[in-house]
């Protein structure tokens, strides 16, 4: 789960990690009052889940009130397009208006989950802001990281030998050492999968300032937290997506134009390999689980109809604990109920199979069953090249 900037910044404020001073705006009247109240001279920041928003012109540094009013009414309702967003952008709903700071020097901060080593990783870099990642690739000798021992977590001698790494000394290397502990203790207790700071700055009157931040919950703890789901801002989301959350499906909209329905990420996984080398493009990952009944795999089977891009169905179910008859018959109740003309292709496999398949050679929709996953994969993609 993602949250924006000003969040990730409320959350390190509240961890004593220092933020610039700023306000939220949801109007460019807000951000013209927002900038007054700031002195006028002050950073404005279009918020999106995604980076590289300085490079896509969602920020800009501003020296008057009205200079900021007029590039809000610019960016409200704007798609930014980012490396990190697609070609299709994420729409601008809320600004993030900061006090201008004078930086001396900028750097790389975060801790994020090594899934090699199953442990939290501390990563600096002595140089930050946008060109990190060319940074990373171009001389990644310059990136410094530790995994963190959970038995004993990080260390004040384990975060002051970072902070030297990337050159900082005396009391500034002090005061990273405690923010590293204080970054280290947040994503403990928030349950984070990632805390970025980027850039942490030294001012040039010598204090450390998270500058921008940005903090992703691991989905599985969102239990733990129930204020979570009051920080989600749904416009940043596929309504798709929106719509398989409520049935607690896993979906993810991709680029392509064969819908897929399979139970198990794994095997969700392999399907979607399976059908580019056949020559197909997934149009979703879309995972039912292992005990869905036939309600939830209609549900998910009408959240893959509804989506324009996808030409065609595949559909991928190993039946162990779910029976392929209630697969088959989750299927043809979705299609009828949204007059479903696609090609459909169905692998099934287990409890019940020759029901399930029965029930779907009989139920008039233009479906094919197919004996594995490779024949299943070459069916959708033959059919929608016909």
């Amino acid at each position: 789960m993602n949250i924006h900037e000003y969040q990730a910044k409320e959350i390190l404020a509240a961890y004593s990690i220092p933020v610039p001073r700023g306000r939220v705006a949801l109007t460019s009247d807000q951000v013209e009052r927002c900038a007054k109240e700031l002195g006028g001279h002050c950073v404005v920041k279009a918020q999106i889940h995604a980076g590289g928003r300085g490079k896509a012109g969602g920020v800009k540094l501003v020296h008057h009130p009205e200079q900021a009013q007029e590039f809000g009414k610019e960016l409200f309702g704007k798609r930014l397009v980012t490396p990190q967003t697609g070609p299709e952008g994420l729409k601008v709903r809320r600004i993030l208006v900061e006090e201008a700071v004078e930086i001396a020097r900028e750097f790389y901060l975060s801790i994020t989950l090594d899934r090699t080593s199953s442990r939290y990783c501390l990563i600096a870099c002595a140089e930050g802001g946008m060109e990190i990642e060319e940074v990373a690739q171009r001389t990644p000798d310059k990136i410094h990281m530790l995994n963190i021992d959970p038995a004993t977590g990080l260390r004040p001698y384990q975060a002051r030998k970072l902070a030297l790494r990337i050159g900082l000394t005396g009391s500034i290397c002090e005061d990273c050492v405690l923010l590293m502990l204080n970054l280290y203790r947040l994503c403990l207790e928030k349950d984070c999968f990632l805390v970025e700071i980027n850039p942490l700055v030294v001012t040039r009157t010598g204090w450390l300032l998270a500058m921008d931040a940005k903090i992703s919950f691991d989905d599985n703890a969102i239990f733990r937290h129930r204020d979570y789901p009051d920080m989600m801002d749904y416009s940043q989301l596929e309504t798709l997506e929106i719509n398989a959350g409520k049935y607690d499906l896993s979906y993810i909209k991709l680029d392509g134009n064969i819908g897929c329905m399979v139970n198990g990420a794994g095997l969700a996984m392999a399907t979607l390999d399976v059908l580019k080398e056949y020559g197909g493009e997934p149009a979703n990952f879309l995972d039912v689980g292992g005990g869905a009944s036939r309600e939830k795999v209609a549900e998910a089977f009408k959240i893959i109809l509804e989506d324009s891009d996808a030409h065609g169905v595949f559909v991928n179910i190993f039946g162990g604990i779910m029976r392929c008859d209630v697969i088959a018959q989750g299927i043809i109740e979705a299609a009828a109920e949204m007059n479903c003309t696609l090609p459909i292709v169905v692998r099934m496999d287990g409890s019940e199979v020759e029901e399930g398949r029965r029930l779907l050679a009989d139920s008039g929709l233009n479906v094919q069953s197919a004996d594995n996953l490779g024949d299943g994969a070459a069916r959708i993609v033959a059919m929608l090249q016909a």
